[in-house]
């Protein structure tokens, strides 16, 4: 039996046996509608909800499927089941099913489980938003995801519930060993979704530790781009795993959550370079995490600035106690997100500002490192919190533009405001120019 493909090769071409131009890049499709054969005797009426297959092809109407999301979910395949033989891609292809963003998909899958009882814990605050609403409209319950088996009995978590892990966490960026809750859920008879956001393909297979339902939110590195909003649901291989993705995509349907046309063809652009763009973003964040700990520990260079305004990092690469699972379980790199805590909030508010080459801004996993004081969109976190997320820029210039903005903050200089001007019409209405704080 040969091989698998690479991920790298599969990137390219896994989606061409769907060539039936001759583009070399794929077209932009965006007919919301598509017309039936000519020809009355290939006229199939659609199924019944018992004879359900899969409503990929033929095209019919976007709301279904559409050519650019069947690209993405066909490449998508072999990136998201990298030990799968070639032959059997294929069908493992109806096992991946894409939505408008990461909180559609995870919604998604609460309505087709249905779960009584979530084990969740920390994490990105919107899917709690989600399981908020399943509250409201059936009275879901939950219960701790790192409590003891003691506590998830005692909540009733059993047979059709969800244990929902986030691995690596958003926003601190460390890992948690999938395996010991696959144990955990499955000698319940729940199943295990795995946020991977952090960890998306290449760095992690969580399906060869267990998982029955992988979460990414394909905005992030998937997307890549900081350009399109997606979610990605994949399901585990078998029979039970096909039903499963059968009914999500008959279900997004009615969910009217169907990925945008224009939005599947910028994924699978993005897909292509995948692999080099979370690599390259992983070593860098690893590379830079090493060095601030190191800073801290009195090691390295810029050492006795970095003391004075970090006060620690967090990184999966810094859990030396784990590393007995986690380099199994992240074979592939520790993650392109990392978080560090200032030493006091007036230090993480102002840090952004003395940035050149970090944009101060929420979400994640685009070609530019970004960064961003937490507490802007999430109340929840330590207001010392900031998130990291790492572009493909030199790690070097990266590590150099933080020192110097600590080296600014522990001299107590001003950050400069930048050129943030705006036109403000005058008093006999000529426009004027005008500061940011509305100084003439």
């Amino acid at each position: 039996m040969a091989r698998p493909l690479a991920a790298a090769t599969s990137a390219i071409h896994a989606d061409d046996s769907l060539n039936v131009l001759t583009d070399v890049a794929p077209a932009i499709h965006t007919s919301t509608t598509f017309r039936y054969s000519r020809n009355a005797t290939d006229l199939q009426p659609v199924p019944n909800e018992n004879e359900f297959v899969d409503l990929q092809t033929p095209l019919v109407y976007s709301r279904l499927a559409s050519a650019n999301i069947n690209r993405l979910e066909t490449i998508l395949t072999p990136l998201l089941y990298p030990a799968t033989p070639d032959s059997d891609l294929a069908r493992l292809s109806n096992h991946v099913v894409s939505y408008s963003s990461g909180l559609s998909a995870f919604h998604a899958l609460l309505v087709n489980v249905v779960p009584k009882v979530v084990a969740i814990s920390g994490g990105y605050h919107g899917c709690h938003g989600v399981v908020g609403l399943h509250r409201k409209m059936h009275g879901l319950k939950t219960v701790d995801l790192h409590a003891d088996d003691k506590a998830w009995d005692e909540a009733g978590l059993g047979k059709g519930d969800v244990v929902h892990l986030e691995t690596p966490l958003n926003p601190t960026g460390e890992a948690f060993e999938i395996q010991k809750y696959a144990k955990r859920a499955h000698a319940r008879g729940a199943i295990l979704s795995i946020d991977a956001t952090f960890g998306p393909p290449g760095l992690q297979d969580p399906f060869a530790w267990g998982a029955d339902v992988v979460l990414h939110s394909g905005t992030k590195y998937i997307g890549g781009h900081s350009d399109m909003l997606c979610g990605i649901l994949a399901i585990r291989r078998g029979e039970e795993g096909l039903k499963m993705a059968r009914k999500l995509r008959e279900e997004r349907i009615f969910l009217g959550s169907v990925l945008g046309s224009l939005e599947g063809w910028l994924g699978v652009r993005s897909l292509r370079t995948l692999e080099l763009r979370v690599q390259r973003q992983s070593s860098n964040a690893t590379n830079i995490v090493s060095w601030m700990n190191d800073a801290l520990s009195g090691k390295g260079q810029g050492s006795e600035t970095v003391k004075k305004v970090v006060g620690r990092v967090s990184h999966a690469s810094l859990q030396e106690d784990d590393m007995v699972w986690l380099q199994n379980q992240m074979s592939g790199g520790f993650g392109p997100v990392f978080s560090f805590y200032m030493k006091t909030l007036e230090l993480a508010r102002q840090l952004p500002t003395y940035l050149r080459l970090f944009h101060h801004a929420t979400s994640l996993g685009g070609v530019e490192s970004l960064i961003e004081w937490r507490r802007m969109s999430d109340s929840e976190v330590d207001e010392t919190l900031l998130r990291v997320s790492v572009g493909v820029e030199n790690w070097e210039d990266l590590r150099d533009d933080f020192l110097q903005a600590f080296k600014k903050l522990s001299e107590g200089e001003k950050a400069e405001q930048g050129a943030r001007m705006h036109v403000k019409p005058g008093a006999d209405g000529a426009k004027v120019q005008a500061s940011a704080d509305g100084a003439v």
